[in-house]
This record gives C-alpha cells, sequence and structure tokens, in this order.
C-alpha cells in the first residue's frame, strides 16, 4: 500500500513539475520574440507594396485607398535603415537613384509590434504596427488617422523586404 501511495505521489510530482518547466519555457519563448524582433528590425528595409484605406475621408462616408505597388522597374523606393541605437532613417529612392523625403525618428518593440516615432509632412507621427514576419522580411499593419481627419480609422499594410 505504502508503494502505491509512494508512485501515485511520484506521478503528480513529475507532472507539476513538467508543468512548471513548461510554464518557464513559454515565458522564456515569449522574452525571445521580443528580442528577436529587435534584432530582426536592425537593418536596411526595401518597402515593395503599400496600401492605405480611409474610411471617412473628409468626415464623409467615402472610403479612399492609396495603394502602391513599389515593385514596378519604373517606380521609385521606399527605403529605411533601422539602427541598433533606436533611431531609423528613412528616404524616397527615386528611379534615377537620388535621395528625397529624408527623415529620421526613433523606433522599439514591443511583443510582435513596432512602434516608431518620426516628423512626416508638419505631423509628429506616432505609430505602432503589428509585425508578421515573412520568408523575405516583413508585413507591418497599422491603424492611424492617416488622412488627417481626426479620426484614427485608416488601416495601413506595408510589405517590407530586407535588403543590403
Amino acid at each position: 500500500m505504502k508503494t502505491k501511495i509512494g508512485i501515485i505521489f511520484l506521478i503528480f510530482g513529475l507532472i507539476f513539475a513538467a508543468c512548471k518547466k513548461e510554464k518557464k519555457d513559454q515565458a522564456t519563448e515569449e522574452k525571445n520574440k521580443k528580442v528577436q524582433l529587435k534584432e530582426f528590425m536592425i537593418g536596411t528595409w526595401e518597402t515593395e507594396y503599400l496600401k492605405i484605406e480611409m474610411p471617412t475621408v473628409n468626415k464623409t462616408d467615402s472610403t479612399s485607398v492609396f495603394e502602391d505597388d513599389f515593385r514596378k522597374p519604373s517606380s521609385g523606393r521606399a527605403q529605411s535603415i533601422y539602427k541598433e541605437d533606436g533611431t531609423f532613417l528613412a528616404w524616397f529612392k527615386q528611379p534615377d537613384s537620388s535621395k528625397v523625403g529624408k527623415t529620421k525618428g526613433k523606433w522599439k518593440t514591443k511583443g510582435d509590434s513596432l512602434y516608431v516615432d518620426y516628423p512626416y509632412v508638419g505631423k509628429q507621427v506616432q505609430a505602432w504596427y503589428s509585425i508578421t514576419r515573412t520568408n523575405t522580411g516583413f508585413t507591418g499593419k497599422v491603424i492611424y488617422d492617416w488622412d488627417n481627419d481626426g479620426e484614427f480609422d485608416d488601416t495601413l499594410l506595408m510589405k517590407s523586404k530586407r535588403i543590403k
């Protein structure tokens, strides 16, 4: 009888220990994800596709969509570089290789989100992008007031690839 009770306690002990290890592994995995996105973002990027849907442009019920595919040969390229110190530079590279629209800002990550803070056309943009990694880079999505109508209801989707 004592042997059966001992075996039962041993089994429960092993199950308890396994559950604690699993929770610890999950916490470590979450911590690594945060570090990994920060490390992942460091480098040079090129936006291949951009789409902004604005459902209440000029306070109307009309939806406006801005869409650009930068992969076309004659198209310019939206590029950026994210640095380890939490700063970034962004610009638009014209087909003749000149850079226009240069801006700089700050960035940080939290979980699967990328926070950026930068000036754009006289406005300070502070936005959180949800980042999904892809084979060649990432897809970023954010809801923001891109049309400046006072409503944070515009959805921006961008697909970017890492460049050297």
